[in-house]
């Protein structure tokens, strides 16, 4: 089975047409049957809390919203993952999550991925 991680490091939370792409590849991934899981780092851990996804329309005539993107990852199968060191940063005590936060992975399970011979990585 083929195993993609994909890495949302500088992914830029107030331009969502650009923040479509990762899970644009994802989507894709999953269609060709790859184990996918999306790492969220830094700000990009936001996109994990309810409403903050679903209010940032990926073109200025009302184009899909970001969320509408994650979802069709999120069907395929991919997993999204929070980086537990981001999630105390940017998320607030009690705020809720979207359903499709699987949990909490850092820094050493992404870099785990790349040094997996079995697992390709894609940085956005």
């Amino acid at each position: 089975m083929s195993r993609l991680a994909i890495l949302l490091w500088a992914t830029d939370l107030d331009r969502p047409g650009l923040a479509a792409a990762p899970f644009v590849y994802a989507a894709a991934a999953a269609a060709l049957d790859a184990e996918v899981e999306i790492h969220f780092a830094g700000r990009s851990v936001r996109l994990l809390v309810a409403g903050e996804a679903a209010r940032r329309a990926t073109a200025a005539a009302g184009g899909r919203s970001l969320y509408d993107f994650m979802q069709d990852a999120a069907r395929g199968g991919a997993r999204f993952l929070a980086c537990s060191m981001a999630w105390r940063e940017y998320v607030a005590a009690g705020e809720t999550t979207i359903p499709e936060f699987a949990g909490h992975a850092g820094a050493t399970a992404f870099v785990a991925r790349t040094l997996d011979p079995d697992w390709r990585t894609l940085v956005f």
